[in-house]
């Protein structure tokens, strides 16, 4: 089976993993406007294991994602065996382990970033799925956890899991206790780089194309990660692209922002039904942050029920 993290060319762009954004229809879009590869949702190993009906309906996607990663959480290993092959069968073209979330219900289940204090059990979940795949297997995680000698970082995890066929690290620039605010730590950053013979992502503290570029001259990483930047902003992929290659980029205007959001709207309602108009309200008061009378303009997305409700409302911007 090919490993697609040899055939991008760096400096590629991610979609990175977000809990309730990164979608099928969301990743589709984010792949239209320039994004290389796409990360689904952190899907948990134990739902798959267990036939969640919600799950499964999760983790349904379009070719015109590919290439598309699937993201596990969890930290039994004895049921990642079952859920990797219902990954495989689905199709996907990579497979993550998540070690980095800092979002306080996984952490509570000592999940997601905490799971570096025990790097033995980090250890054994990289290997249960590298042992139960022949797809490639990348890890995300952050530039470390705790303070003193409880301290933990991504370079201790590295060394941990230097002897398994691992494809590709995303390597968030913050700490846990930093959650998403605060410096980005390019150093520890370009360490992983040196340390890591994968190809590794960088990620955390994108907010503009120009930090993007300024990432990957301070780290030497081979792509970016982008997250919330995202936020009504898709087009933020091709932007990127465009300032690394020319150092500028243009801002879409009114008809193209429209002609997205019809997109998009399309796309969430034929894989959610009603329930995915009912998710772009969300995305709609994103996509029109700052616009003129954006508080009125507010007070109509969020009503939105049909696709035809939201055209009726674009139709008066």
């Amino acid at each position: 089976m090919k490993n697609f993290w040899k055939q991008l060319k760096p400096p590629f762009l991610a979609l990175a993993p977000m809990a309730g954004l990164t979608d099928s229809a969301y990743r589709t879009i984010c792949r239209k406007n320039g994004a290389d590869v796409v990360y689904t949702e952190m899907i948990s190993i134990d739902a798959l294991h267990y036939d969640s009906k919600k799950t499964l309906k999760m983790i349904e996607f379009n070719k015109k994602e590919k290439p598309v990663v699937l993201q596990l959480f969890g930290k039994r290993p004895e049921l990642i065996s079952k859920a990797v092959k219902i990954v495989e069968q689905a199709g996907y073209d990579g497979i993550d382990l998540n070690f980095g979330c800092p979002a306080k219900k996984v952490v509570a289940h000592e999940g997601g970033i905490t799971l570096l204090k025990n790097l033995d059990l980090c250890h054994e979940l990289v290997q249960a799925v590298c042992e139960s795949t022949k797809l490639p297997v990348s890890v995300k995680t952050r530039v470390s956890i705790g303070k003193g000698k409880a301290k933990v970082t991504v370079l201790d995890f590295l060394d941990k899991i230097k002897d398994l066929p691992v494809s590709c690290l995303m390597l968030h620039g913050r700490t846990y206790e930093q959650a998403f605010s605060g410096e980005i730590d390019y150093e520890m950053m370009k360490a992983a780089k040196e340390k890591f013979k994968g190809v590794v992502i960088g990620n955390g503290g994108i907010s503009e194309p120009e930090d993007a570029g300024k990432m990957l001259e301070l780290t030497g990483v081979d792509g970016i990660g982008i997250a919330r930047a995202i936020y009504g902003r898709p087009w933020i992929f091709q932007q990127t692209k465009d300032y690394i290659k020319k150092g500028k980029y243009s801002h879409p205007d009114l008809k193209k922002i429209k002609k997205i959001v019809l997109e998009h709207a399309e796309y969430n309602f034929q894989t959610k039904g009603e329930h995915g108009i009912v998710e772009m309200r969300k995305h709609l008061c994103w996509y029109f942050r700052g616009f003129p009378q954006a508080t009125k303009l507010r007070q109509k997305l969020v009503r939105v029920e049909t696709v035809q409700d939201i055209k009726k409302v674009l139709q008066g911007i």
